[in-house]
């Protein structure tokens, strides 16, 4: 029987056919984008008169607008990632065929250490792969770190402009409904700080297709009480849009 990507101890290669062979190149792409999982931020966003949009995404579930904005004199393209680590991939993957080359991505997670995560934005410096999609980019191991040119940017971008953070472990998961209390509690032994579902993807594919790539995240329902709490999880981030989407905007620009 045939091992699968998880008992490989290297990928094979080639690709029958790549996101280049299914997306064309869009011209005057700009080099830097960001995105997000909130569809109120990216609204918000699109709505304004310096905004145009310059291509879309395409799935069964329907279209993806990408847009272009304008910000201190330099282009910069943003779009709607889908949740989950297979589609946020697939998106990225094809943005990079557009002609995108540098990328920031940023979004809500579960806290698993709220005393030392508070209002501090995170920096994760790696994640644990409890997912599938990114064996598919790099051979198997149980984290995957990130870049550390990329970590020092996002930094000196947030100290700029005067935002706390933290940097630590994010456990990325593909189940939200079978977070369990034990592994809850042996990811938080392990140092974990939060729980997402894309991180160690977009690290993975990122590496593998050699863009430079930023992520950051922020605290929104809280596991790490007897009792999970909600908070603004509903909200996904709205509160602090103009705050989280800027922060991407000058980490592109930073980078």
């Amino acid at each position: 029987m045939g091992k699968t990507i998880f008992q490989k101890s290297e990928l094979t290669e080639p690709a029958l056919f790549t996101p280049f062979d299914t997306t064309k190149a869009v011209k005057d792409f700009p080099e830097i984008c960001v995105s997000t999982f909130s569809e109120n931020i990216i609204q918000k966003f699109a709505s304004l008169s310096n905004t145009k949009k310059i291509a879309a995404l395409y799935t069964a579930n329907g279209a993806i607008p990408v847009y272009k904005i304008r910000y201190k004199d330099r282009d910069i393209a943003f779009y709607l990632s889908r949740v989950g680590a297979p589609a946020c991939v697939a998106g990225f993957e094809e943005i990079i065929a557009m002609g995108a080359k540098k990328f920031v991505l940023f979004g809500s997670c579960g806290v698993l250490d709220d005393d030392k995560v508070k209002e501090n934005i995170i920096i994760p410096v790696s994640a644990i792969r409890d997912e599938g999609t990114s064996y598919h980019y790099i051979a198997p191991s149980v984290e995957i770190e990130a870049d550390e040119h990329s970590i020092r940017v996002l930094e000196n971008v947030l100290k700029s402009c005067g935002y706390s953070y933290i940097k630590g472990k994010a456990w990325t998961s593909d189940a939200i409904y079978r977070e369990t209390i034990p592994t809850i509690y042996e990811r938080r032994q392990e140092g974990c700080l939060v729980v997402e579902m894309e991180c160690a993807s977009m690290l993975a594919v990122s590496q593998y297709r050699r863009i430079p790539f930023i992520q950051f995240l922020y605290g929104a329902d809280n596991l790490s009480s007897d009792k999970w709490e909600i908070r603004d999880l509903d909200l996904y981030g709205f509160t602090n849009a103009e705050k989280y989407m800027l922060l991407a905007f000058e980490c592109g620009l930073s980078m």
